[in-house]
C-alpha cells in the first residue's frame, strides 16, 4: 500500500467532524496523532525489515540509558538509527565512527520529531576493505596487551593421553581428525560441539576453550592435555568468529596447550596469534597433536637394538679386562708365600711371649700378696674404728657439758623470778583485789558499793560485791585509768574458799 493511498482511506477510529465556520467538502479531517499512527503503520507494513549500507555519522557512545544514537549516510542521504540497549550489547560490531557497515533494521517513524528512522538489530562490516581494517586494528590492539608474545607459548606434549576438540559436531572437519589420530596414534577424544560461524559462535568457542581447562584433573571428565580449535575454509565473515575478542582471550587465557586449526592454509585469523601452534588445517592439528605410532615402534625397536648391541659390547670389554687383569696377578702360592712366613715368624714369637707374660703378672700378684701380709686389712679397720670412736666421744662429752651448764643457769633464773614474784606476797597472807575491768584495787575511797570484785589469794580466786556503810554517804569517784591486761592467774592448789564483804 502507497503512503498516499493510506491517507486517503478513512480512519475508524476517528470519525472528521465538520466546522461550522468552513463550508462542507468531500476531504476528510485527520488529527495529527492518527496522522503520525498512519504514516508509521505504512512505513512498517512496506519496509519490515531493510538491509541498509552507509557510513555511521554522529556516534558519541551509549546514551545515559543505554541506547546508541547515531546516523547512516552516503553520499546522497542521511538517516537517523538507534540501537536499543539490549541489542547493543549483543552486537559482534559495535557501533564506532566512521565506520561504513552494514545494518539490518525494522524502519519506523518517531513521532516526536515527525521524522523516520532505523531501529538497527544486527551490525557488521561492509566489504572486504572494512572487515580488513577492523582486523588490523583489533591485532594492533590486542597484541599490544602482549597476547600475541613468543615467550607465552607452551609446547605440546608429545604424547598426550586425551585430545579435546573445539568444533562443530557435524561436518568433515572433525571426521578429518579423528581418522587422522586414529592413522597416526589412536588416543581418546573429547569433543566439545559448538557452532563455527553466526550469531554467538564466538561465545560458544570461547566458552568451549574456558570449559575444557575447568575440568578437574582426576576427576570423572578427563581433562585434556591439549586442543585443538578447529573449523574448515571460508570467507573472512565466516571466519570472523575466530577473530573475535572473546576467542583471542579463552586462547591466551587457557593453561592447556592449545592448536588453532581455522580455514584453510592461506586463511589468518587472530585466534592463530594467540595459540601456542598453528595449524594450516584440520588434519595438520591433529599430526601435531600425536606422533605417528608406527614410526615410534621404529624408533623404539630401534633404539632396544641398539641398547642390546652397547651392553654386548660392554660385556665382551670387562670380559676382555678380566681375562687381562688375571693374567697380570700372580700364582695364589707365590702370593701367599710371604704372608704364610710372617704367620710361622708371629706364632714362633707369640709362645715365649705369652709365658715370659704369665711370668710377670704372677711375680706381681706374689708382691701383692706379701704387701697384704705384712698389713692385713682387719688391722686398718680396727684402727679406723678406733679413730671414729675417739671422735665419737668428744661432741658427745662436749654436749653433755653445754646441757649441765644451760639447767644452771636455768635454775637461778627460776629462783630469781619466784623471790621477785607477786605469788611470794600471797604466800605471807596478802591477797590481791581487782575490778570488773581486770585492773588493781588499791583503795576503799575507789570502791563504789555494789561494785563486783575479784580477789585473788594465794590458793585460788574468789568473786565478792563491795557493800556500803548507809545511803547518805557519797560514793567518791575513782579517776579514769587506763585498763591494764590482767595477769594469769596462778593454778589452783586448793579450791577457792569464800570470804564475806571486806568493809
Amino acid at each position: 500500500m502507497s503512503i498516499l493511498a493510506a491517507l486517503t482511506q478513512p480512519q475508524p477510529p476517528t470519525e472528521p467532524q465538520a466546522r461550522p465556520d468552513r463550508a462542507a467538502t468531500n476531504q476528510t479531517e485527520w488529527s495529527v496523532g492518527d496522522l503520525a499512527v498512519a504514516l508509521r503503520r505504512t512505513l512498517e507494513d512496506a519496509f519490515g525489515h531493510v538491509r541498509l549500507r552507509g557510513e555511521i555519522s554522529g556516534y558519541r557512545g551509549p546514551h545515559g540509558s543505554g541506547h546508541a544514537y547515531f546516523s547512516l549516510k552516503d553520499g546522497n542521504a542521511k538517516i537517523d538509527a538507534v540501537v536499543w540497549k539490549g541489542t547493543l550489547g549483543r552486537l559482534r560490531q559495535k557501533p564506532k565512527e566512521g565506520l561504513e557497515v552494514v545494518a539490518t533494521g525494522k524502519i519506523t517513524t518517531f513521532p516526536g520529531k515527525s521524522s523516520y528512522q532505523i531501529v538497527i538489530e544486527s551490525l557488521e562490516p561492509a566489504g572486504i576493505g572494512a572487515w580488513m581494517a577492523l582486523l588490523e586494528e583489533r591485532k594492533r590492539a590486542l597484541a599490544a596487551e602482549g597476547l600475541f608474545a613468543a615467550d607465552a607459548k607452551r609446547p605440546i606434549p608429545y604424547l598426550p593421553r586425551v585430545v579435546g576438540v573445539v568444533t562443530s559436531p557435524t561436518g568433515a572437519v572433525i571426521r578429518d581428525i579423528l581418522h587422522r589420530l586414529e592413522d597416526r596414534f589412536p588416543r581418546p577424544v573429547l569433543v566439545w560441539p559448538v557452532r563455527v560461524q553466526g550469531e554467538g559462535a564466538a561465545e560458544e568457542v570461547a566458552a568451549a576453550i574456558r570449559g575444557f581447562n575447568a575440568l578437574a584433573p582426576g576427576g570423572p571428565v578427563p581433562r585434556p592435555d591439549v586442543l585443538i580449535v578447529a573449523r574448515g575454509g571460508g570467507s573472512i565473515e565466516d571466519l570472523w568468529a575466530f577473530n573475535e575478542e572473546a576467542v583471542v582471550r579463552a586462547a591466551f587465557e587457557s593453561a592447556i596447550p592449545l592448536i588453532s586449526a581455522v580455514g584453510h592454509e592461506t586463511d589468518t585469523t587472530l585466534i592463530d596469534y594467540a595459540a601456542d601452534r598453528r595449524a594450516p588445517t584440520p588434519t595438520g592439528a591433529a599430526e601435531m597433536a600425536v606422533p605417528v605410532r608406527a614410526d615410534l615402534i621404529g624408533q623404539i625397536e630401534d633404539l632396544g637394538r641398539r641398547q642390546r648391541g652397547a651392553i654386548l659390547r660392554k660385556l665382551d670389554r670387562d670380559r676382555s679386562d678380566l681375562r687381562a687383569s688375571v693374567r697380570a696377578m700372580p700364582a695364589a702360592d707365590a702370593f701367599l708365600a710371604g704372608k704364610r712366613q710372617r704367620l710361622d715368624l708371629a706364632e714362633a714369637r707369640l709362645r715365649p711371649a705369652l709365658a715370659g707374660n704369665a711370668r710377670t703378672f704372677r711375680e706381681r700378684l706374689g708382691r701383692v700378696l706379701e704387701r697384704l701380709a705384712r698389713h692385713p686389712p682387719e688391722l686398718g679397720l680396727a684402727r679406723a674404728r678406733a679413730r671414729l670412736a675417739a671422735i665419737d666421744h668428744r661432741p658427745r662429752t662436749a654436749i653433755l657439758h653445754q646441757i649441765g651448764r644451760r639447767a644452771d643457769a636455768l635454775s637461778g633464773l627460776d629462783r630469781l623470778l619466784g623471790s621477785l614474784s607477786y605469788r611470794a606476797v600471797l604466800a605471807r597472807g596478802y591477797a590481791l583485789v581487782r575490778d570488773g575491768t581486770g585492773a588493781s584495787v588499791r583503795a576503799a575511797a575507789a570502791l563504789r558499793p555494789g561494785e563486783r570484785l575479784t580477789v585473788t589469794f594465794a590458793d585460788g580466786t574468789a568473786a565478792v560485791r563491795a557493800e556500803g556503810e548507809g545511803e547518805d554517804t557519797p560514793t567518791p569517784r575513782r579517776p579514769a585509768r587506763r585498763a591494764k591486761p590482767p595477769r594469769p592467774d596462778p593454778p589452783a592448789e586448793a579450791p577457792a574458799s569464800r570470804q564475806g564483804s571486806l568493809f
